[in-house]
């Protein structure tokens, strides 16, 4: 038996001024635009105020990765997974005090 060698690292660096397009931001999540469509409607990640097409910043894409996984790993629903990230969020926050 083999071990498998890793072909790469994958990854998206992001600072305050990252932008995504709801193209890239799907592409970056790995999900179908109907998914982000969901989390937007459910509080879940907000696109960028006064855009007409939606964009996102780095931030909401952490947001949806970590809303994705809560919802595949956890079985939480979309509103379960916007309250946790809230709650996550503001526990960080504190920390940081």
């Amino acid at each position: 038996m083999t071990a498998k060698k890793p072909t790469g690292v994958h990854g998206v660096v992001l600072d305050t001024r990252t932008t995504f397009t709801l193209v890239e931001f799907c592409s970056a999540c790995g999900v179908e635009q109907r998914r982000i469509v969901e989390m937007v409607e459910e509080g879940v990640i907000e696109p960028i105020a006064g855009q007409d097409d939606w964009r996102f910043h780095g931030e909401a894409l952490l947001r949806a990765k970590r809303a994705l996984r809560l919802v595949r790993d956890l079985g939480v629903n979309w509103p379960g997974a916007a309250l946790a990230l809230d709650l996550l969020e503001e526990i960080e926050r504190l920390d940081r005090r």
